[in-house]
């Protein structure tokens, strides 16, 4: 598979790029600087999701060549103070709020729109979002543009899968709830799993799952999933 990962620098998308490539497989990672240590044998393509236009141009460009199997679209931003018992949305900056939409909504549907006749030269097309449970009915959060922005990555899936479903294109996306992103898959699971006690989500199991809907066949596809931490009394 040729899996382009974006918003992989860190985190949770370094840790996809470490994960999920097999035998054969071909990873790029997309961020907006190229980190000092690559991970493994990964292309990398510099470009900033905050200019949306410009990135998806670039992106574009490096990956049309040679082809494309899956998007994995990892990157999204928040409030400074979100997630915070001081937030208020009344104190969010305007300029901020205006990135966030950039980012987390123009650069997805701008990027998707360019790798769409790329992608669908495949044979098993797929695109995963990375969505929040912040994006979810009743997720008991008051950050309103990044839920705002998640509902909007859940609208985006929606659409697509309709618009070209019988071009075998299947869409995911990943709710997740709050990630443990300070223990890459380079700790063991069994420590990683222990930070927080229970209310964070290790990286591993965010990439297991990724794994597993990358190795279904092309007559399936999984729609959505919600992966909580076991502790997070809202889910």
């Amino acid at each position: 598979m040729r899996i382009l990962v974006v918003g992989a620098s860190k985190g949770l998308g370094r840790a996809l790029v470490q994960g999920l490539g097999g035998v054969g497989d071909t990873l790029v990672g997309v961020s907006r600087t190229r980190p000092a240590a690559l991970p493994g044998a990964v292309r990398w393509i510099e470009a900033d999701l905050g200019q949306p236009r410009q990135a998806a141009a670039i992106i574009h460009e490096a990956v049309a060549g040679d082809g494309l199997d899956v998007l994995v679209y990892n990157v999204g931003i928040w409030e400074a103070r979100a997630f915070d018992e001081g937030y208020s949305f009344l104190d969010d900056d305007e300029a901020q709020i205006e990135r966030m939409v950039d980012t987390n909504i123009t650069a997805p549907l701008l990027l998707i729109k360019r790798l769409l006749p790329v992608l669908l030269q495949s044979d098993r097309p797929r695109i995963i979002l990375t969505g929040s449970t912040s994006g979810l009915p009743g997720s008991g959060r008051p950050e309103v543009t990044f839920g705002a922005s998640k509902f909007g990555l859940r609208g985006i899936a929606e659409a697509l899968r309709e618009g070209f479903r019988d071009q075998g294109l299947g869409v995911s996306c990943l709710n997740l709830g709050y990630l443990n992103t300070e223990d890459g898959l380079d700790v063991p699971l069994a420590q990683a799993e222990r930070r927080g006690e229970g209310t964070l989500i290790p990286v591993h199991d965010v990439v297991q799952v990724c794994r597993m809907m990358l190795s279904l066949s092309s007559s399936s596809y999984v729609r959505d999933i919600t992966l909580p931490a076991l502790r997070d009394e809202r889910f």
